[in-house]
């Protein structure tokens, strides 16, 4: 078995999504990490996380990643079209894997990048990293889908924990998967230490199994109240988003993002438990129940 890919630099390690990875990173023990971000940012990190200010130039990045076993990048949306960069920088470093960033739906689904064309960009790099593969350096995508008890504790998910109303889609009873955020950092971790299964891989993974009238059924039983529903079609709700989108408004990106979860989108594989080849065993990850993470987000 190959070792564990131990040293590790991490981009947007100040973000939601790198803040879990970075989060696991360190609860391991096991790696050297070091956080590139850009001259202007605040972002702060951990004693042990070595942190470096860049231009993110070429020279620059290839000079952070010089000893480098892995670069992880958990870049938010504006940061997509740069990754090509990096993955330039990491060739030339001599890093052995790079891990794009993915960590949300699958981009290499086409009714994913057909609804929202900016994961395109995404696949693009799949494709690149592709490309690379005789050169040296290798990659692992990871698509968790949407996070359920982010998305529960934020409200992305259209549950309202203090007002206790909620908005289902198409009646609520469509199964997806979904992941949490201590699952998706480990899925990272995991990758790191089983570099040879792992290497030039897509893979799906997932926390549980739900729809949103069990999420909804689980939510009335632990707050003790009865919820209020109100009920929309996805036609309608991904239309007005696409206009808001086309007109400039990026929060209809994040409902495209929520219709990739919940929406009744033709050929979308949102039920990576039923409709992948699930990568939970290959990565020891473990399943979670509805109740069990519903009862952990309401405590909090």
């Amino acid at each position: 078995m190959a070792s564990i890919l131990k040293n590790v630099v991490i981009i947007g390690g100040g973000g939601n999504i790198g803040k879990m990875v970075l989060d696991a990173l360190i609860s391991s023990g096991q790696f050297n990490i070091t956080a590139i971000q850009r001259q202007e940012s605040e972002a702060t990190f951990s004693p042990g996380v070595k942190a470096i200010k860049s231009d993110f130039s070429d020279s620059s990045l290839e000079e952070a990643f010089k000893g480098q076993d892995a670069v992880i990048s958990t870049v938010g949306a504006t940061g997509f079209t740069e990754q090509q960069k990096f993955v330039d920088a990491a060739l030339r470093a001599g890093v052995k894997r790079f891990i794009p960033s993915e960590l949300s739906a699958s981009s290499i689904d086409e009714a994913v990048t057909k609804l929202l064309p900016l994961f395109g960009v995404k696949t693009n790099l799949i494709d690149y990293l592709k490309s690379k593969e005789s050169e040296g350096l290798s990659w692992t995508g990871i698509a968790t889908s949407g996070l359920l008890d982010w998305c529960l504790t934020t409200g992305f998910l259209e549950y309202d924990l203090q007002k206790h109303t909620a908005i289902i889609w198409d009646g609520g009873d469509k199964r997806f998967s979904t992941i949490n955020e201590k699952a998706l950092g480990q899925s990272v971790v995991s990758v790191l230490q089983r570099p040879d299964v792992t290497k030039n891989k897509y893979l799906h993974v997932a926390s549980l199994e739900t729809s949103q009238n069990e999420i909804l059924s689980a939510l009335e039983k632990e707050t003790g109240a009865k919820w209020s529903v109100s009920h929309v079609q996805t036609d309608e709700v991904v239309s007005a988003a696409q206009k808001q989108l086309a007109a400039g408004d990026f929060t209809g990106a994040f409902t495209l993002v929520r219709a990739m979860m919940v929406g009744n989108i033709p050929g979308l594989r949102a039920n990576y438990v039923q409709e992948t080849d699930l990568a939970n065993d290959l990565l020891g990850l473990k399943f979670e129940t509805i109740e069990e993470t519903v009862r952990r987000v309401v405590s909090q």
